[in-house]
């Protein structure tokens, strides 16, 4: 028989496991800060892509308005229904209560 103490089952973990597992678990929370930085760095990527796309629409919106703004037509009809202007000879009649076209 054994001398009063019962065999226990000796424990598996040795200094050199847990000093791996020390290390291993440092590299990971070495590692997650880059890989955050990363993935942020993706999202403001994407913020910034699509106000780049929203800008260029915005752009093509506003070469589109100079384009139309070029047309000595379009020039006349607002001086006309914006600025209440008249060529010379031309009489004017205007109307205090009358609201000015949207586009003015």
């Amino acid at each position: 028989m054994t001398s009063g103490t019962a065999d226990l089952p000796r424990s598996r973990i040795t200094v050199r496991a847990v000093v791996l597992a020390a290390v291993v678990l440092v590299l990971i929370v070495a590692a997650s800060v880059p890989v955050r930085q990363l993935l942020a760095q993706r999202d403001e990527i994407a913020q910034l892509e699509g106000r780049v796309e929203d800008l260029a629409a915005s752009n093509a919106t506003l070469r589109g308005e100079i384009e139309r703004l070029r047309d000595p037509r379009e020039l006349e009809r607002i001086a006309r229904e914006c600025l209440g202007m008249v060529r010379p000879g031309e009489i004017a009649f205007v109307r205090p209560d009358a609201p000015l076209p949207d586009d003015c």
